[in-house]
């Protein structure tokens, strides 16, 4: 019509909005093209002390799986200073919780896109208390949980800050566990033991692997051939046995009598320990 108009006459018709309905649907959109580009990045979710830093090496060494040091997603944040900021913003669909994921997926692009690989899996233990906001920014994600004996844990946690009383030490672990359950009631994924990565690490790692869609690759488990970045506090474990590059056996988890009571009942969820003996009423 507006071509036969114009012809004639020379006139055009436009729209009396000037097109704000366009940019009323861009601002109510949830995701626009270019937003994320990593579009199913991986999360180990673990407790600190778990062992994560061994799993992140190897499966760092894997030729397609980039696992950066510790990046603490949660702690990195984006605020929008003035209202002129967040008007202008908000003209083009963006807020501050927008602005953040825009900022967390760049960060991991960054880290894959020099690695030259094409799976990033992120280990930061503190995840842990953001996954819905992880999901949220990346509706694909996908969960590698981490699991050790809370005893254990708890026991190389206290030796790592021994200024911790045992009560408090005992209530961050529990904190951590009561995280990965919810996270694990909700999301789905796949669950490796940290005593399994050191008694057989082939077949641990073959199994995520296979959750990763990757092929298993025998280097992993020599993962001392490769290079993982500056091993020291903040950015995982930085103890000898780590920096060994081999596979050591874990320890063996303290007695009974020596884990916290407030600890029993994660053991038993987790399957380390028979579950704790129901007391017949009086």
């Amino acid at each position: 019509m507006n071509r036969g108009l114009t012809r004639a006459t020379g006139l055009e018709l436009r729209r009396a909005d000037g097109g704000a309905s366009t940019r009323r649907r861009r601002r109510t959109q949830d995701r626009q093209p270019g937003d994320r580009l990593v579009r199913s990045p991986v999360f180990v979710l673990c407790s600190v002390r778990s062992g994560s830093t061994l799993l992140r090496v190897l499966l760092d060494s894997h030729s397609r799986i980039h696992a950066p040091q510790e990046l603490h997603l949660r702690d990195l944040a984006v605020r929008v200073k003035t209202d002129y900021a967040a008007k202008a913003l908000g003209e083009i669909g963006l807020d501050d919780e927008r602005l953040r994921f825009l900022l967390w997926d760049r960060l991991l692009h960054r880290e894959l896109a020099a690695a030259r690989k094409d799976i990033l899996v992120n280990k930061t233990p503190n995840d842990v208390f953001i996954v819905d906001l992880l999901t949220r920014c990346w509706p694909d994600a996908r969960f590698i949980y981490l699991l050790r004996h809370p005893g254990a844990i708890a026991r190389s946690r206290q030796a790592t800050r021994p200024q911790d009383s045992h009560d408090r030490n005992a209530r961050m672990v529990l904190r951590y566990g009561n995280a990965i359950e919810e996270a694990r009631a909700a999301h789905p994924g796949v669950t490796v033991r940290y005593e399994e990565l050191t008694i057989d690490p082939r077949a641990a790692t073959q199994r995520i692997c296979s959750f990763l869609g990757v092929p298993w690759e025998p280097a992993m488990l020599e993962y001392g051939r490769f290079d993982h970045g500056r091993m020291k506090p903040g950015l995982g474990d930085w103890k000898d046995k780590i920096k060994s590059g081999e596979i050591q056996p874990a320890e063996p988890p303290p007695p009974v009598d020596e884990i916290h009571p407030s600890l029993h009942e994660l053991c038993a969820a987790w399957g380390y320990a028979p579950a704790p003996a129901v007391q017949p009423a009086s």
